[in-house]
């Protein structure tokens, strides 16, 4: 006995409302249906192409699909084209961006999707879908191309969040007036600005041979959707490669800004070094203990020595200056 305690079943027509099934029994002699499955959930889930269409799933496809982390990949079939696609997943423990994987296997007129539980994307989409606010797509591969359409649209949402997020690390980091203690969370940006670029190149190396490699036609409006996508993703990961290089190149600036005020502040002391070394020679050569030292005899000698010693400060500071040393 299969148990099924959170499959959707949507048969769909084209334009017209989709209609949401209690049970299914066979394929509707029109249309097309979606099986909505939830990873760890459903049992038996990867029998349905059999019960509906007597054809088997590879076992190596059904092992993929239980895999939640799996990475972008595509493989086609005699029966049916297997997409595995990286999807966006709920922030964990750590502060590290998490994906997931969500597994579709598309036939003629059968499409079949595996997903975790809290995915954003098949959830918002699949209330859209129960208050009638989308009309049923032409085929399934559209289907499919919505579903990672939403897929895709919580990347670029995420990416728009990092972006903030960094823009407010990089102003703390450039800040003079005040130290940059937050090095561990701008290190994990960068990593995480990293892990996206990488994400993306293997959703559209998997998008690529899905178009090369599907079993079935395409149509001209499938492939102006999946040339859609691809930009999509083209979009995050470019965006995602420019923070990497913002974040290196405010680093480099914060050193440099911090190397420029050290040196300055090397300077000044430098400058005021210079000017007390003679001032500082001459209080040591009378204040040594000579009985014959004609000038501790001379009444004036005191602040004509006060004199001298103020007249060489100021030279030097003139001269200092004269050449912007301060």
């Amino acid at each position: 006995m299969l148990i099924f305690t959170d499959m959707e079943i949507f048969h769909l027509v084209r334009d017209q409302p989709r209609r949401r099934l209690d049970a299914l029994q066979g394929l509707p002699d029109e249309g097309y249906v979606w099986l909505d499955f939830v990873r760890g959930r459903d049992e038996g889930w990867d029998l349905w192409p059999r019960r509906l269409l007597g054809q088997e799933l590879d076992p190596r496809h059904i092992i993929d699909s239980h895999d939640a982390v799996h990475k972008s990949f595509f493989d086609v079939t005699p029966h049916y084209d297997m997409l595995i696609f990286e999807e966006c997943a709920p922030p964990g423990g750590s502060a590290a961006i998490e994906t997931g994987s969500v597994a579709f296997f598309m036939f003629e007129r059968l499409l079949l999707t595996v997903h975790a539980a809290d995915s954003k994307g098949f959830l918002e989409l699949a209330v859209k879908f129960g208050e009638g606010m989308v009309r049923s797509p032409g085929s399934v591969r559209v289907l499919g191309e919505v579903l990672l359409d939403h897929v895709v649209d919580h990347f670029v949402a995420m990416t728009e969040d990092f972006n903030r997020d960094l823009d407010e690390l990089q102003e703390s980091l450039l800040d003079p007036r005040s130290p940059f203690n937050d090095w561990q969370q701008l290190l994990a940006g960068r990593r995480d600005a990293r892990r996206i670029e990488w994400v993306c190149k293997s959703q559209l190396k998997a998008l690529e041979r899905w178009h090369r490699q599907s079993g079935f036609a395409w149509t001209n409006p499938e492939e102006t959707r999946l040339h859609d996508l691809s930009e999509h993703l083209v979009l995050v990961r470019d965006t995602a490669a420019d923070l990497e290089r913002h974040i290196e190149a405010a680093v480099q600036i914060h050193f440099a800004t911090t190397g420029n005020r050290t040196n300055e502040i090397v300077r000044t002391l430098t400058v005021f070094s210079a000017i007390f070394l003679p001032l500082t020679f001459l209080a040591g050569v009378y204040g040594m203990n000579f009985k014959e030292m004609p000038e501790l005899t001379i009444s004036f000698g005191y602040p004509l020595l006060l004199v001298v010693m103020v007249l060489i400060a100021v030279l030097l500071l003139r001269a200092f200056r004269r050449r912007g040393y301060f």
